[in-house]
């Protein structure tokens, strides 16, 4: 079962906060859900395949995962996605090109929309440096009050935050 945080932040002034779900991509997803009630939720979904499954399962497993999360937060009015440009291996980037290609997907068939934001933006965004490490994403997801379990749930965190702040999700941060 992945690991979740819930945290409650305070009401905010303006009216009707979106829900919104932020996602690091990847074998070990990070996400983050905020609804309406101001209460932010996040965890990580892993999905990795066994030696008896096809490549394809994977991708199958997110996308159920993904409609549960919508069904959990009564619809989503937005999706945001880490966007990353380099990997370090073949392997992982094909991973993630699978991944992008399924939510994107899924989002145009729901009509969410859907917008990929920078690695660079999140990490200024969360800590004042566009390079910073694993651990400082850590950090400053727990100094916003929260323990994710590893960098992925910081990193979804860190994206749902930069949403909040810059698409009009209703934050005040």
């Amino acid at each position: 079962m992945p690991a979740t945080t819930s945290v409650q932040i305070p009401p905010d002034p303006c009216d009707g906060p979106l829900k919104i779900l932020a996602l690091d991509l990847g074998t070990k997803t990070g996400w983050a859900v905020s609804l309406p009630d101001r209460t932010i939720t996040s965890g990580i979904a892993e999905f990795k395949n066994d030696r008896w499954q096809g490549g394809g399962m994977r991708f199958l497993r997110f996308k159920q995962w993904l409609t549960e999360v919508k069904q959990m937060a009564g619809g989503l009015d937005a999706v945001f996605i880490e966007e990353v440009r380099r990997h370090a291996g073949v392997d992982a980037a094909h991973v993630y090109g699978g991944f992008l290609a399924h939510v994107t997907a899924w989002c145009e068939h729901h009509a969410i929309p859907y917008e990929a934001v920078p690695v660079g933006t999140i990490k200024r965004h969360a800590t004042g440096k566009g390079n910073a490490n694993k651990e400082a994403m850590i950090e400053a997801a727990r100094k916003r009050g929260f323990a994710p379990a590893d960098d992925n749930e910081a990193d979804a965190l860190a994206i749902l935050d930069w949403a909040m702040a810059n698409r009009g999700g209703g934050s005040d941060q």
